[in-house]
């Protein structure tokens, strides 16, 4: 596999709940090693977006294909090794607040793999101190801060060597600081070990520092509205929305 190659393909996905449609007909790819940003406006589906392509919901129409393989029709082994594929790290982080860092991060190598103890906490604590946080492998969730958690949730969620890593709002409920400090990991991980990002954020001082590309979804039209690099966008879009949202200029009412 070479980068830059297409490592994830939605195709013709419709996605909702109850059979109400949020996202309609929307197709794109992602390429292997980049970091790739879906953003937009509150509402839109980003994060709707995001469970579907890592098998949480079904779609209403569609297909989702992961290293070539359909996450949406795959079922039993088959759906297990596109699942192990991937790895995720959700908004508010979700690690078990009863288990340390450690812990935390071995967990996924006690449930899928075979190995003895030492070799998974040696593995759990390599990936520690990739987020920088091999200090704190005794410490509970509780008694760090809410980025080191991120970190740490990141580092879980690379446990199993995944090719590609789904981050949702992370940097949401976090100062300008640790906002930059994640960012910085982020970018030093897909740079360093080629690993694929696909992250949702409305977060533009993010969305700059560390997007290849960016797709923007708009919740009037069901679909996307804008794609390419965020920097383009912003300067060059002739889209008034698009702009609207780069520039972070409120909407005029109609008078």
């Amino acid at each position: 596999m070479e980068p830059g190659e297409t490592i994830i393909r939605v195709e013709s996905l419709t996605a909702g709940y109850e059979g109400n449609a949020i996202l309609q007909n929307v197709s794109f790819d992602v390429r292997r090693g980049e970091v790739f940003v879906i953003l937009g406006g509150s509402g839109c589906g980003k994060t709707t977006l995001l469970k579907h392509m890592i098998g949480l919901l079904p779609p209403l129409g569609g297909h989702v294909y992961i290293d070539g393989a359909d996450i949406v029709t795959a079922e039993g082994d088959a759906r297990q090794a596109i699942l192990r594929k991937f790895g995720v790290m959700y908004q508010s982080g979700a690690l078990f607040g009863s288990m340390t860092l450690l812990e935390n991060v071995r967990l996924p190598l006690e449930v899928f793999t075979r190995l003895d103890l030492s070799q998974m906490d040696l593995i759990a604590r390599m990936k520690l101190a990739l987020v920088g946080l091999v200090q704190f492998t005794g410490h509970l969730p509780a008694e760090i801060s809410g980025g080191m958690q991120k970190r740490a949730a990141i580092a879980r969620a690379m446990a199993l060597d995944p090719q590609i890593l789904f981050l949702d709002e992370p940097s949401a409920g976090l100062d300008p600081i640790t906002s930059a400090e994640l960012d910085a990991l982020v970018r030093r991980l897909a740079d360093n070990l080629g690993v694929t990002f696909v992250i949702v954020t409305h977060e533009l001082a993010s969305i700059y520092a560390i997007a290849d590309r960016v797709i923007m979804l708009d919740k009037r039209v069901k679909g996307i509205i804008a794609e390419g690099d965020p920097r383009r966008l912003r300067d060059e879009s002739a889209d008034p929305y698009v702009h609207q949202f780069f520039h972070r200029e409120a909407e005029v009412a109609p008078a």
